[in-house]
């Protein structure tokens, strides 16, 4: 999951980091396996790791790259959850 500026469409600048995968080192998996990754401009209480920093005084939006997708991707039995407001 990468973050860009909404109204120029590039990464947000000055942030340490532009998003989050399933590479990123010490990635909080939930038990089921899935992961809760957390957007803005603050830390959230919780694993940094899942955090992806974004600018307090802009809009963004989110890009989710598959490398190496599985079947449920393509017969959409599995889909990508929205982006929930907390």
């Amino acid at each position: 999951m990468t973050v860009y500026n909404r109204d120029i469409h590039t990464f947000i600048r000055n942030v340490r980091l532009v998003g989050r995968s399933s590479q990123t080192p010490g990635l909080k998996k939930n038990v089921d396996g899935s992961v809760d990754i957390f957007f803005g401009p603050t830390e959230p209480h919780g694993p940094e790791a899942n955090w992806v920093p974004t600018d307090a005084n802009g809009r963004f939006e989110v890009l989710a790259r598959f490398y190496g997708p599985e079947k449920s991707l393509f017969d959409k039995t599995w889909k990508l959850p929205d982006i929930e407001k907390k």
